[in-house]
């Protein structure tokens, strides 16, 4: 937060004004990017789900045959649709920025109808109303953590490597319980990962502004600033997903 108190008390009249307009911008970019990457992965998800829903009630299927169903749950196409999002993700952090930003978005909307096809299965094992439920009170308490992390005027910069270093043992924490399948570990995994992405959301909002306020009147910053709002986006979207899939875990009301 230091910085935004820099640039304002560096910046007179138009120029502050200039900056918070350019500021608003840049969030609402983020926000709208991030809006749109999770419309694709709910209507994937959706369409997607149903028809296996309709396959295991031997009802008629919409768009996927029933050997496509059986071959995405059951052969080893399943793992590559799993690990599919991850391996985009990976690809996408590593070349952003030898990316336009017309390729850029391309790639996270991408990314974001592969993580719809991976988190389908939801709708084999939940009620619909119950997915809607979960995705309402996700979204209220993401609103509420983002907006947190964006007016709030306290310093979280120091939760970054709290926050990472607890993803990492929730990552091995998951890998462990294939193994275990502990269900005491499960609900643990569940309820410190909510946490840990309900902090990140805050996190990733703040560090968002600052990035802005730092790149803005630096050469070169517009355009980098451009494919900033894809990765601020990502980092939402991924935050937003996260603890809707863990909170579904408590929420959800199985078919």
């Amino acid at each position: 937060m230091a910085e935004y108190g820099n640039v304002r008390r560096t910046s007179a009249g138009v120029r502050t004004a200039e900056i918070d307009a350019g500021l608003r911008a840049h969030m609402n970019s983020v926000y709208g990017l991030m809006s749109v990457a999770m419309a694709i992965t709910a209507l994937v998800a959706y369409f997607v789900g149903a028809d296996m829903s309709r396959a295991f009630n031997n009802q008629p299927t919409t768009l996927l045959s029933y050997g496509m169903i059986e071959t995405m749950l059951t052969s080893p196409v399943r793992y590559i649709i799993m690990f599919a999002p991850l391996g985009v993700v990976l690809l996408f952090s590593a070349t952003v920025n030898r990316l336009s930003k017309a390729a850029a978005q391309g790639v996270f909307f991408l990314f974001a109808a592969l993580m719809g096809l991976s988190i389908s299965w939801i709708f084999i094992i939940y009620t619909d109303m119950s997915i809607a439920q979960t995705f309402m009170i996700t979204a209220i308490a993401f609103a509420g953590l983002s907006l947190w992390g964006y007016t709030t005027k306290k310093d979280i910069s120091g939760w970054g490597s709290f926050l990472i270093m607890g993803v990492i043992g929730l990552i091995v924490a998951s890998i462990v319980n294939i193994f275990l399948e502990s269900s005491a570990l499960q609900f643990a995994v569940s309820a410190i990962g909510l946490l840990i992405f309900a902090g990140l959301t805050a996190y990733d909002t703040q560090k968002i502004k600052t990035t802005y306020l730092q790149m803005v009147n630096t050469p070169g910053g517009q355009e980098w600033l451009a494919k900033g709002a894809i990765m601020g986006a990502l980092n939402l979207y991924l935050d937003f997903i996260n603890m809707f899939m863990f909170l579904l875990q408590f929420l959800g009301n199985r078919e």
